[in-house]
């Protein structure tokens, strides 16, 4: 997460590639793919999908419940350890007042899509069938987004910053989209104790403490016992105590992670999502950040596989409901929102940023795809409702096209890194 190209290398062009090949193979021979997608791999496995059947309990592990449920949670892990970066540390870039006209605007680019997939689903008279849709277009893909918004923008234009922090706030309100309004079963809550529980004690016994005891000592021997001998282990054992507890609970486990990535010491410096100095940092939180790389990488693989297979026959309704939520509603809602916080509110933008500005970063930000991808496959049941909604995530592709269209009407001048 260094450089851009290696950022979109690494979450994206995989993903790409899954989903290009899961397009083709569903379109050429449907039972096939779908057999790969639900394909059982350990039954009566101890951790999986609870089915109550005459009193006794069956779990199954498949192949789709493995990627999205279990491995996702690495994904997840990496977007919540950015959120974390941006929003705690000295320098972070959604610390303090500066963060305030982005995050105001990404509270139009969530709010804006869900009124145009909401109005519309109203007005073709399907919203009772369509209504737990209204999450998906709300999501804005960071790599996609920002690798766009420098082929309009330039890198050393200041709206390329702010579509990041944007994108940044837009993925940590997705989250909490995810949690709230997503559970997988009947909540029970009290299982989310198991999780926070796992959380405290990972950084109270292996930050904490080791820190509290190294006090006025510039050796730090405890600290550094813990990093060298006890390593990861003690917060893979939290994330998996946690994982279980989320799912438990009824929430989607595959944010089971999010609680035990504030745990894991961290330097107290952020170079920025995409800064080269951050692949030198030997903090703990970025030395694993380092080793998920290339795992991540192919879980996102398996991601687009397992999850864009769309009949184009199935392109209907919902389609149109997300792409137009996405590329109507973001511009629509981050535009506005902006304009308000901007110079109603006295906020201003950043120095070199016009209010013109705001519409092309719209346009950019509406490129769904990987939350979007996954939001629609807990939002809908698999079938015609799903596919179709996911059509429409895929489809969010051509906003890059309309972003580059945006900055030529709105004569955007590039500003590259000098």
């Amino acid at each position: 997460m260094y450089r851009v190209w290696s950022y979109v290398t690494t979450y994206s062009l995989l993903l790409i590639g899954g989903a290009v090949i899961a397009l083709i193979w569903a379109n050429s021979d449907p039972d096939s793919y779908h057999a790969l997608v639900h394909a059982v791999l350990i039954d009566n496995f101890l951790i999986g999908i609870l089915e109550h059947e005459g009193g006794g309990t069956t779990r199954t592990l498949t192949l789709h419940f493995l990627v999205n449920d279990v491995l996702m949670a690495f994904f997840f892990a990496i977007a919540a350890k950015e959120v974390w970066e941006a929003v705690i540390l000295e320098h972070g870039s959604l610390r303090g007042s500066k963060a305030i006209t982005p995050l105001i605007a990404t509270a139009g680019g969530m709010l804006g899509p869900v009124l145009v997939y909401v109005t519309l689903a109203a007005a073709l008279g399907i919203l009772g069938d369509v209504h737990r849709g209204w999450a998906i277009p709300t999501a804005t893909d960071i790599a996609f987004s920002y690798l766009v918004g420098r082929m309009v923008f330039g890198a050393g234009h200041p709206a390329v910053r702010f579509l990041l922090l944007l994108a940044i706030a837009d993925d940590a309100g997705g989250l909490i989209i995810l949690a709230i309004f997503y559970p997988t079963g009947d909540l029970a809550p009290q299982w989310l104790l198991l999780s926070l529980g796992a959380a405290v004690a990972a950084f109270t016994f292996f930050n904490w403490l080791p820190r509290r005891l190294d006090r006025g000592n510039q050796l730090r021997p405890n600290s550094t016992w813990v990093r060298k001998k006890l390593s990861f282990w003690p917060y893979l054992v939290a994330g998996c105590l946690s994982w279980f507890g989320f799912q438990e609970a009824g929430i989607h486990p595959a944010l089971g992670l999010l609680p035990i990535v504030p745990t894991i010491p961290h330097a107290d410096r952020a170079f920025g999502i995409f800064a080269e100095a951050e692949e030198h940092l030997t903090d703990l939180l970025n030395w694993i950040e380092h080793r998920l790389k290339y795992p991540v990488e192919f879980v996102l693989l398996f991601f687009g596989l397992l999850n864009a297979g769309v009949e184009f026959s199935a392109i209907g309704a919902p389609t149109w409901l997300v792409l137009f939520g996405l590329v109507i509603g973001k511009p629509l809602g981050i535009s506005l929102f902006g304009w308000f916080a901007a110079n109603i509110l006295r906020l201003g933008l950043p120095d070199g940023m016009r209010t013109a500005d705001l519409v092309v970063v719209g346009c950019v930000a509406a490129i769904g795809f990987t939350v979007a991808l996954f939001v629609a496959s807990v939002a809908f049941p698999a079938g015609p409702v799903q596919d179709a909604a996911k059509m429409g995530a895929l489809f969010s592709f051509g906003a890059a096209l309309i972003s580059l269209a945006a900055g030529k009407i709105f004569k955007v001048e590039k500003v590259e890194i000098t």
